[in-house]
Formats: structure tokens, C-alpha cells, sequence
């Protein structure tokens, strides 16, 4: 009888276990995203050469920690912009994000003044910023040297304010 009594709350302690595991999981997956507002962004190089995306804006706390989080694929195309007024330093992880995302970090006057290209994955170190700025845009991993994005190259969008 004791046997059975222990090996009922083994398995009612393991149950619970499972859903709280299950909750928590679910609680941060996709479907769990916040709704993000959209905008488009134009990457020109010196060249003349425009590079357009389609991106999700994360302008509240809520949404700039949850960015990219638990997104299994990214098109070329698409990415998400972190908007900052005013212009700040600031660091990125990729804890739990689940793909390699260049972050491209965009001064005040709207160029790029950095490229943190293939981020890796579930990484926790902070890639900073290195001076401040209006936003920060994470596109799909490689995508920069792709598209032959260097520093200097101007940033549009209706999502963040440059200054000249």
C-alpha cells in the first residue's frame, strides 16, 4: 500500500512538473508573440544600389524583449526594427532566438554605423551598439554580405527619425 501511495505521488509530482513546464513553454511561443506593427525599410549603398524590406516595429519594452524569439525562419527580405528616441547605446542578445540574424545598428543620422553580422543563435552576449543610436535592425543571418551592405550606407524608414 505504501509503495503505491509513493509511486501515485511520484506520478502526480511528475504531472504537475510537466504542466508547469508545458504553461511556461507555451506562454513564450510564437503564437504567443505580441502584435507588432509593420513598416518598410530602404537600404541604399553609395552605389545607388536600394536594398527594400518589410519589417515588424518593436517599439515598447514588451516587444523589444521579445523581438525575434522562437522564429524558425526569416525571409530574405523581412526583418524587425527596435526604434530609439532618444538616441542611446545600446546591447543585444539572441537568447532564445533560434536563428543567426545580422543586427545592423543605425545612427542618428540615419546611416549604418555598425553590422553584427551572423549573430549566433542562443547566444547570451551582448553585441553593443558602440555609440548611440536611432534604431537597431535584425535582418536574416548573411544577409548583409549579401547585399554588400557597409557602413556609411543610409537607412530609411517611416518607423525611425534621422537627423542630418
Amino acid at each position: 500500500m505504501q509503495k503505491k501511495m509513493l509511486f501515485s505521488l511520484g506520478l502526480l509530482i511528475g504531472i504537475l512538473g510537466a504542466f508547469f513546464w508545458l504553461s511556461d513553454t507555451l506562454k513564450n511561443a510564437p503564437s504567443a508573440r505580441p502584435p507588432f506593427e509593420h513598416s518598410a525599410f530602404v537600404i541604399t549603398r553609395p552605389d545607388g544600389t536600394r536594398f527594400s524590406f518589410e519589417a515588424e516595429v518593436a517599439k515598447s519594452v514588451k516587444e523589444q524583449s521579445y523581438g525575434l524569439m522562437f522564429i524558425r525562419d526569416l525571409p530574405d527580405n523581412h526583418g524587425m526594427i527596435f526604434p530609439y528616441t532618444p538616441p542611446q547605446a545600446v546591447s543585444f542578445w539572441m537568447e532564445n532566438t533560434l536563428i543567426p540574424l545580422d543586427m545592423l545598428f543605425v545612427r542618428p543620422d540615419g546611416t549604418l554605423g555598425r553590422i553584427a553580422a551572423e549573430a549566433k543563435p542562443q547566444d547570451k552576449t551582448p553585441i553593443s551598439s558602440q555609440e548611440p543610436v536611432i534604431a537597431v535592425i535584425e535582418i536574416k543571418g548573411g544577409m548583409a554580405k549579401k547585399d554588400g551592405l557597409t557602413l556609411g550606407d543610409k537607412v530609411e524608414s517611416d518607423a525611425i527619425k534621422a537627423t542630418p
